[in-house]
Formats: structure tokens, sequence, C-alpha cells
């Protein structure tokens, strides 16, 4: 992933997280799902999910909050919750690399995730490989 895209998925959660400490979790929850909110970018989006795996805000799919992603797998297999859920136990913030539908192309691209632990949740953005060639600037 370039160097942009890093910095612009740290930025968004970092965004993400000033929101949610000014405005409190309900407000919070509720704009990171707005498709037409202040997190949602073309394929760029915030998601948040809580040490059950339960996705409580998803700026993609407002169909996904509520479920339970624990066992949910990406295109090749890969339970990328359970490893957010993980890293986030042990060191409170990183990246995670997994294939996810794209709600641009409508396909299944590779996509690198950032992610910080802010009390009980995980808030989460990235940016999928594809786009990376693509793109010059934020």
């Amino acid at each position: 992933m370039p160097e942009k895209s890093l910095q612009k998925a740290k930025e968004w959660v970092a965004k993400a997280i000033a929101f949610y400490n000014q405005t409190g979790q309900a407000v919070a929850l509720a704009e990171f799902s707005n498709p037409k909110g202040s997190f949602v970018k073309g394929d760029m989006y915030v998601f948040v999910v809580n040490f059950r795996g339960t996705m409580l805000a998803h700026g993609a799919n407002d169909k996904y909050v509520g479920q339970n992603f624990m066992d949910v797998r990406d295109a090749n297999g890969k339970k990328f919750v359970q490893e957010i859920i993980q890293s986030a136990r042990s060191k409170d913030s990183g990246w995670v690399e997994y294939v996810w539908y794209n709600p641009v192309t409508k396909g299944d691209l590779p996509k690198q995730v950032y992610f910080e632990k802010v009390n009980d949740l995980i808030i989460c953005s990235g940016d999928y490989k594809e786009m990376w060639k693509s793109q010059s600037s934020f």
C-alpha cells in the first residue's frame, strides 16, 4: 500500500476517534454508519466492532450493523475480524490484510485495514489494493 494510503487510513481512524470522544458512542456509531456522512468517501469508510465480534457501525453496508462477524471469513477463508480482535487485545492498534468486497468496483479485492482500540470498541478503516495503483494524492 502506498504511504499516502497508509497515512489516510490512520487519519480516518484518528478522525473517527476524535469524533467519538467529542460526541459519545451513540452519535458516533450512527454517523459512522451514515453512507452520506463524513466517514464514507468512495470505497473508504469507517467500521467498528466490539470484542465479541459484533459489528457496531459500518459505513458501506448498514445491514452489517448488529451482526456478529467473529466467524465471518473473507474471500480466501480468513477470519479477519478474529485477527483484528486478537491484535487489538495485545497491542491496541495495528494492521490486518484480507480480501473483501469493494463497494465501488463491486468485486472482491485485497484490503489493508488500520485499527485502534478505544475503550471496548475497535475502530477501523482501510484501503483496497486495486485502488492503490490509481491514487496520486488525497
